[in-house]
């Protein structure tokens, strides 16, 4: 997700502050603000395996891209920042989109790289420090693919390029469809990028396939209309993407762990679905976790909402059922209302976590993401695992203008 000028959100978790009016957030029936101090402790404290890695508890800092990084570099403040997180008590960073090395990838010489020379040099920093401070990191790898629009940077020549040359609304945008040749360009790149991130120091890496950005341009009907193995049915829109698995897959170690994150909404187009069942939602993701997914992302946009009719499970604990991998949930975690609002200048209350540490407590998702509550409060994991639920605050959206 990206915010101009200071935090854009793919959730980066791509946020975008040119959002649709939303409706009104459904409110859970869960409002208790303070579950004891010794359940929180006791849920959320547990280890957790992903593949290789072990996470120190279930609590993740979900993907928030801010244009922090001139040049694509990450400095200093970038390393602070993460590593002052992973300190009070978050278990798994999970960094802001960083652009792989094709030169479509992205829109801003402000968002971070994962290639050249000096951008690798200063994630290795944020890596060392996370880990100094005792938390676990990847990075999220990104290409926004048809979001992107003639003349913007980082190289102002690139074209926009995607499944079928279609933007969101699935109208033709000023960029191209993709050849065989660019296909294995940019999967190559997300490779390239995999590998960086093993040899300088991370433990993982994430790669993005959700809210609207090239991969999820692939696995979505709206944006895909190729006639070629890389489109038709659900399962054959997913060729791209499990090809990207297989390569990052293949230039790691075996127990490195592949991070997928996947959304059913797009930016701009919240009502969109890949899956309007369960039996779709499997064909989606079985060629995925065949081709070496070793965790998934499941964003959504309120986690307390259920994702199918008929069912409590929301989008995450069917992922769970379906694959059998480790799963994250992410989607307002301890604030009552839908994260995008923070974007239009809206605040959002403290919303207890009872229901969250009860589908914790039943296995249904295996780690929560935290986005919007960890940028205004870098100690509100510490304070969570520690009972301190008076300390917590509502979400002030001007705390955005001050991140740190």
């Amino acid at each position: 997700m990206v915010v101009r000028g200071v935090i854009h959100a793919h959730a980066h978790t791509q946020w975008d502050v040119r959002s649709l009016p939303l409706p009104p957030p459904t409110r859970s029936p869960h409002v208790s603000v303070a579950p004891s101090a010794s359940r929180a402790a006791e849920v959320l404290s547990r280890p957790v395996a992903l593949n290789g890695l072990t996470v120190p508890n279930r609590i993740a800092m979900a993907p928030m891209t801010r244009q922090f990084s001139p040049g694509g570099v990450p400095g200093e403040d970038v390393a602070s920042y993460y590593a002052r997180r992973a300190a009070a008590g978050v278990g798994l960073i999970v960094t802001e989109g960083t652009y792989v090395d094709h030169e479509s990838a992205g829109n801003s010489d402000r968002v971070p790289r994962f290639h050249g020379e000096e951008q690798l040099a200063g994630w290795a920093k944020v890596a060392a420090d996370v880990h100094a401070a005792g938390g676990t990191i990847v990075p999220q790898l990104w290409h926004i693919g048809m979001v992107r629009s003639a003349g913007e940077p980082p190289y102002a020549d690139a074209p926009a390029v995607g499944p079928s040359g279609l933007r969101m609304d699935g109208t033709a945008g000023q960029g191209k469809e993709m050849t065989q040749a660019d296909l294995d360009d940019v999967i190559r790149a997300f490779a390239d990028a995999a590998a960086a991130a093993e040899r300088i120091g991370f433990d993982g890496v994430e790669l993005h396939g959700a809210h609207g950005y090239l991969l999820d341009q692939f696995l979505w009907a709206g944006t895909n209309r190729r006639t070629d193995g890389y489109g038709g049915d659900l399962v054959a829109r997913t060729k791209f993407a499990a090809e990207i698995v297989a390569a990052v897959r293949a230039v790691v170690s075996p127990a490195f762990p592949v991070l997928f994150r996947y959304s059913q909404w797009k930016q701009d187009v919240y009502k969109a679905r890949l899956a309007e069942t369960p039996a779709e939602l499997e064909s989606l993701l079985a060629p995925l976790a065949a081709a070496g997914v070793d965790a998934f992302h499941a964003s959504t946009r309120r986690y307390w909402l259920p994702e199918f009719d008929g069912s409590d499970l929301n989008l995450a604990g069917w992922t769970k059922k379906l694959t059998g991998k480790p799963v994250i949930t992410v989607g307002s975690v301890g604030l009552d209302g839908d994260f995008l609002k923070g974007f239009r200048g809206e605040g959002a209350p403290v919303k207890g976590i009872d229901d969250l540490l009860d589908r914790l407590e039943n296995e249904e998702f295996d780690m929560i993401a935290v986005g919007r509550a960890l940028l205004q409060d870098p100690e509100w994991a510490v304070k969570v695992l520690g009972g301190r639920f008076g300390e917590l605050a509502a979400f002030d959206a001007s705390a955005l203008r001050s991140l740190s």
